[in-house]
């Protein structure tokens, strides 16, 4: 098992800086069919429509063959802070 298959942010960030290109972002939101919020019944959920490609990516493939696919979240004061050229402590 390669570093990349054990830490997916690091995956995630060699992918953006070295394939940027080859990286898919979708928002959520784009691809939303259903959603709930957590109950005393059941765990919240949500449900996505993707193309057939990343379900069997999810599922079903041999684990060497599959696609790292992850939900990454981009916290609001984050995007806020994206144009700005002030460096905050703690920003690099």
């Amino acid at each position: 098992m390669s570093d990349g298959d054990s830490n997916p942010v690091q995956a995630l960030a060699y992918a953006l800086d070295k394939y940027p290109q080859r990286v898919e972002v979708v928002p959520v939101r784009d691809l939303l069919l259903d959603s709930a919020r957590q109950n005393p019944k059941r765990p919240a959920y949500v449900k996505l429509a993707v193309p057939d490609e990343v379900a069997k990516s999810v599922r079903g493939r041999a684990a060497d063959s599959e696609d790292l696919v992850l939900l990454v979240r981009v916290p609001k004061e984050v995007r806020q802070r994206q144009g700005s050229r002030i460096v905050l402590p703690g920003e690099v």
